[in-house]
């Protein structure tokens, strides 16, 4: 066993935990923190398969940015954990039953098999020159370019739609007018009133 095949199995045993615990801690904020290791083991996997690109995208936008949108929206929720136990032991068969048909769907498009491998065989290293970068701005601006640019759409399209369901008007719901606090006079305010002293 080389070097290398060790450091994936650790990576993967590791991530196997830290996604297991995701969806059976109590707490939704260690959930999300075990959501953060998986990313980051994730990252380690895709660094050995030479993709430092999609691992350095990894850490920054999903560790970086969602992760912490996450978090926040987490610990200002107030979420009732046996409520949330007793959904998780009652769907729980129905959960298994769709984790078994993801990981035969998984195995049966990544296997080995469907990209001309042997079961022990390493894919071929790239000379020292190769940029992953190059390579993929080349493939998703050339063969990919219309999915992706319908892909940018749907997002520009989901983003409208939040901004728009996040900004419908509520009667009941009490703002203020920046345009019409600044013309207010101090005679509007304040009212001075003449009180003869008192001994």
């Amino acid at each position: 066993m080389t070097f290398e095949l060790f450091v994936f199995y650790l990576f993967s045993a590791i991530l196997v935990f830290a996604a297991s615990m995701v969806i059976t801690r109590r707490n939704p904020v260690h959930s999300a923190l075990f959501l953060v290791l998986a990313f980051f083991t994730s990252a380690g996997i895709w660094l050995l398969a030479e993709a430092e690109f999609l691992a350095i995208v990894l850490v920054l936008v999903y560790v970086g940015a969602v992760m912490v949108l996450f978090l926040f929206v987490v610990m200002m929720l107030d979420i009732d954990v046996a409520t949330m136990r007793a959904g998780f032991i009652k769907h729980l068969p129905v959960g298994a039953l769709v984790a078994a048909a993801m990981a035969a769907e998984m195995f049966l498009v990544v296997g080995p098999g469907n990209f001309g491998l042997d079961k022990y065989a390493a894919p071929a290293g790239h000379p020292a020159s190769y940029n992953n970068i190059e390579e993929l701005g080349s493939v998703l601006y050339t063969v990919y370019m219309y999915p992706f640019e319908i892909a940018a759409v749907i997002l520009l399209v989901a983003i409208i739609a939040a901004i728009g369901l996040t900004m419908r008007k509520r009667p009941k719901t009490k703002s203020q007018n920046p345009s019409e606090q600044v013309k207010v006079k101090s005679s509007d305010r304040l009212r001075v009133v003449k009180m003869e002293s008192e001994e």
